[in-house]
């Protein structure tokens, strides 16, 4: 896919881009990436540390590891808040549709689990994009110290992030590869998030038959 795009036309359009435009757009990114999961922020990612790597650079590296930094935690800052507010109309709606959605002892088991798993959790988040866009949410609704959960995300980001961009800028012109190691790596972690839902889901069945019977 990437063989057929136009990469060289595309890199000498951004290259004659000015250096603010560019670091909204890599920070904006990786914002997006955090309240949106579809958006390819992790190629975004890669992309901007070749970029910065490239001869004459209009952004420098240290200014995209501080977009990227600041996009993340935003974004996740974002999420964070959401999930403290949706538990909240949770709890205080009366729509048929959500109010089903709110079961206060699943939820507290829920809250528990993740209190008690919470540095874990938040730590391992940033190498999933389905799991980091969850985890804020529940961090949120778990009321976790923001503090802590600023410093943990924080870190998380300097870990991944800081992988992809030094990725990118070491192997320069060859950055897409890493993309195609991406690829694989999320279509593992996908196929390991979905047998964990259906394991779940029929521990839940399982458990509700017993009680039937």
């Amino acid at each position: 896919m990437l063989d057929s795009f136009p990469l060289d036309a595309m890199i000498n359009e951004i290259l004659g881009l000015p250096p603010l435009v560019l670091w909204v757009f890599f920070c904006f990114s990786n914002f997006l990436e955090n309240i949106f999961p579809p958006w390819p922020g992790d190629t975004i990612t890669v992309f901007s540390g070749f970029i910065s790597s490239t001869q004459n650079a209009p952004i420098s590296f240290s200014s995209v590891v501080l977009a990227t930094f600041f996009g993340n935690l935003l974004g996740a800052l974002v999420m964070y808040y959401f999930g403290e507010r949706f538990l909240l109309f949770l709890k205080r709606t009366k729509i048929p549709f959500l109010s089903s959605l709110y079961h206060e002892e699943n939820l507290r088991k829920t809250l528990v689990w993740f209190r008690k798993y919470e540095i874990v959790v938040v730590l391992v988040s940033r190498f999933s994009a389905g799991i980091r866009f969850f985890v804020s949410i529940v961090a949120g609704m778990s009321k976790m110290n923001i503090i802590k959960f600023v410093v943990l995300y924080s870190i998380a980001i300097s870990m991944w992030c800081g992988m992809l961009l030094f990725g990118g800028s070491f192997l320069g012109t060859n950055w897409n590869q890493i993309i195609v190691i991406l690829s694989y790596y999320n279509q593992t972690i996908g196929l390991i998030l979905l047998f964990l839902i259906l394991y779940f889901l029929y521990q839940m069945l399982k458990k509700r038959n017993t009680k039937l019977t």
